[in-house]
């Protein structure tokens, strides 16, 4: 599949500072942040409610196209990795790695592609313990995508469960 093409086909703007990335915001207050893995087979992408953050979204995606095997090296269905140093402002410490196992993004309108997207957010490590099943990554996910929460703000989400001391 040319995941480049298919990009195209949503339009959007470049992102600054990250090659082969787009914003594309499909109404007001739903915006989506994508770029292509380093090998250029698979998307990753995030998205945000009413708060999206062009400098967070880029490093977000530039940690995770740089460390993409190493994020999902611990669960192949819910990985993080520490390490991740957001904007200023921000806190997080960590981005999360959504399979497509889990998250079955585009399986309505585009289903051919879902299994090339892998959903990545700014977290905080100890918000997952890595032994998350593939039950259990299913069920945390629905619940956060169900949530009046917003993916992208600056609190632990607390559906996912804490491992560790997380800011308040």
């Amino acid at each position: 599949m040319d995941i480049r093409a298919v990009v195209a086909e949503f339009g959007g703007e470049p992102l600054p500072a990250l090659s082969d990335s787009w914003q594309w915001s499909p109404a007001p207050g739903i915006d989506f942040a994508r770029a292509l893995s380093a090998d250029g087979k698979r998307l990753l992408q995030l998205s945000s409610r009413d708060s999206f953050d062009p400098a967070l979204a880029t490093r977000t995606l530039g940690f995770a196209r740089e460390h993409e095997d190493e994020i999902f090296a611990r669960n192949a269905f819910l990985g993080s990795l520490e390490g991740f140093e957001p904007p200023t402002g921000r806190s997080f410490d960590a981005v999360v790695g959504i399979a497509p196992e889990v998250h079955r993004f585009y399986r309505a309108e585009k289903p051919e592609l879902t299994e090339h997207v892998r959903l990545m957010y700014p977290a905080y490590a100890c918000e997952f313990s890595g032994g998350e099943t593939l039950d259990e990554a299913i069920t945390r996910y629905r619940a956060h995508a169900n949530s009046d929460g917003d993916a992208v703000d600056d609190k632990p989400a607390r559906v996912f469960g804490r491992t560790g001391s997380c800011p308040a």
